[in-house]
């Protein structure tokens, strides 16, 4: 995990992890099966991290503070953006924070299709923000101002008026990006209130 937080996905081989542990590369064969085996573990790891919704609890709550917790895990792991929905051999940190999402969704009435509905739509916003965080050039409102100062200058001059706008304001604003991510959540999770309230 350590190596793939410093290098990224890339830099993590088996020659890597065993220079880290002192071992012989091919002894690590022992322990894993193979670099796919590496990625379940530590990718399960990373679900290890991120807060257990408890069994009992208002769904929305308890889906508010797992995708916080998610996006919290995500932005110290960035690599494992990509990984998270994609093992073919699920850990058990993994499943079980997969039957607890569920879990409280089912007891809030959601049919298993709404469920996975709602959880799918979650974990997408949560996965494309944190991607889109992890990609972009500026990451505090100064750097941002000095960004869009960049840009408007080499603007047309009459050219895209909306976008000259949007970023001056953003810009004279200190809009932090960070900070969009619950409003946005909290409107997802809105959206999933109504449609619950639509079924009952």
């Amino acid at each position: 995990m350590s190596i793939a937080d410093t290098r990224g996905l890339a830099g993590l081989t088996m020659r890597a992890v065993s220079q880290k542990l002192g071992a012989e590369a091919m002894s690590l064969y022992r322990h894993v099966r193979d670099k796919d085996d590496l990625l379940d573990g530590i990718v399960d790891l990373v679900y290890g991290e991120i807060a257990l919704p408890r069994a009992g609890s208002e769904w929305r709550n308890a889906l508010r503070r797992y995708a916080l917790s998610s996006r919290d895990a995500l932005r110290r792991h960035p690599w494992a953006i990509a990984l998270m929905e994609a093992r073919a051999r699920p850990g058990p940190e993994n499943l079980r924070h997969h039957d607890a999402v569920l879990g409280v969704l089912r007891a809030a009435h959601f049919t298993p299709l709404t469920a996975t509905r709602a959880y799918n739509l979650v974990d997408s916003y949560v996965y494309g923000f944190a991607l889109q965080e992890a990609s972009l050039p500026f990451s505090t409102p100064e750097e941002l101002a000095q960004l869009a100062a960049v840009m408007l200058r080499e603007l047309p001059g009459d050219a895209y008026p909306y976008l000259r706008e949007t970023a001056t304001e953003l810009a004279a604003s200190r809009f932090d990006y960070a900070h969009e991510f619950e409003g946005g959540l909290d409107l997802i999770l809105e959206g999933l209130e109504r449609t619950s309230r639509g079924r009952a």
